[in-house]
């Protein structure tokens, strides 16, 4: 229970995984491979942050709601392997920046998840990564967050 240690040291309680605003899982295992699909900024059932990076949101803003949905992303990884001292890597992550045309700190708001991350396993949690601007996200929230996770038994 290292990884809850953790979690504890920082203050973070994982609660359910967001419930599917579609036809998809919030994560999915196959072999030693965990999917998890993308994961926006809510926290107790709303949006702390919405809009857009750039003209709502400050940086600053824009990295919270990243590490908000790194905790939404990490509820849903337990969810599939019920203890995240199984996680070996977290080997992909890709953020999804709402920003406005202009912006280009893309990578500095989704440090809010990868930090995170770094934060939980260590070595482990950092990851290959991808963090991409766009014009708008599900529920306007101004982050989302997927990733590809090794475990092991």
């Amino acid at each position: 229970m290292i990884v809850e240690s953790k979690l504890n040291e920082l203050g973070i309680v994982l609660s359910d995984p967001l419930k599917p605003l579609g036809k998809y899982k919030p994560a999915i295992r196959t072999g030693e491979w965990v999917y998890v699909s993308g994961m926006v900024s809510l926290q107790d059932g709303k949006f702390k942050f919405k809009g857009k990076v750039g003209r709502d949101l400050t940086l600053e803003q824009g990295y919270e709601a990243a590490r908000i949905s790194g905790i939404n992303a990490l509820a849903a990884l337990k969810s599939v392997i019920g203890d995240l001292d199984k996680v070996q890597q977290i080997v992909k992550v890709v953020g999804y920046v709402n920003s406005t045309e202009d912006f280009t700190k893309h990578p500095q708001v989704v440090d809010g998840a990868s930090e995170l991350f770094a934060q939980v396993f260590g070595e482990k949690g950092i990851a290959a990564r991808c963090a991409v601007g766009t014009t708008g996200l599900p529920g306007d929230s101004p982050v989302e967050i997927d990733m590809i996770v090794e475990i092991k038994e």
